[in-house]
């Protein structure tokens, strides 16, 4: 079997979990892939703090996907039932793009670390979040769980 054919069991694999995931692990997942784009593009800076010729395009796109996701979490979020913690995570991921753009122009690999820090956490506290959630709703043939950001 080719790596092709591999390849494409997996992407139809990890396609299928995100149609059938709850609001809450879809966030952990987006948590993830930002984690994970923002991981490569920290491992692209070399200590003094440039980036090799052959990376710099790729960089520039690992740093822009972390900005797609931030900025998809971003509009998924309900102002209205979310209340304060809402407006908290608004105020936090314009601060994390803001971030992302200084820090990715710059090649300032402290400032990319912080913000990988800070995404690490979230995903984290949202992994806690469904999984309780999950753990505690009653389920019922045909429901899809949720999860309120309503406190």
């Amino acid at each position: 079997m080719s790596y092709n054919s591999y390849g494409g069991g997996y992407n139809a694999y990890r396609e299928i979990g995100v149609k059938t995931a709850s609001q809450g692990k879809l966030v952990v997942m987006l948590y993830e892939g930002a984690c994970s784009h923002l991981e490569d593009a920290i491992a692209m800076i070399q200590s003094d703090g440039k980036i090799l010729a052959d990376n710099i395009e790729s960089f520039g796109v690992h740093i822009q996907k972390v900005q797609d996701i931030i900025t998809e979490l971003e509009v998924s979020l309900d102002m209205e039932k979310g209340g304060e913690i809402a407006q908290n995570l608004m105020a936090l991921y314009i601060y994390i793009n803001k971030e992302l753009l200084t820090a990715g122009i710059k090649h300032h690999k402290e400032r990319l670390e912080f913000i990988l820090k800070l995404l690490s956490d979230l995903k984290d506290a949202w992994a806690v979040a469904a999984n309780s959630q999950a753990n505690n709703a009653v389920k019922m043939p045909g429901d899809t769980p949720t999860i309120s950001i309503t406190g």
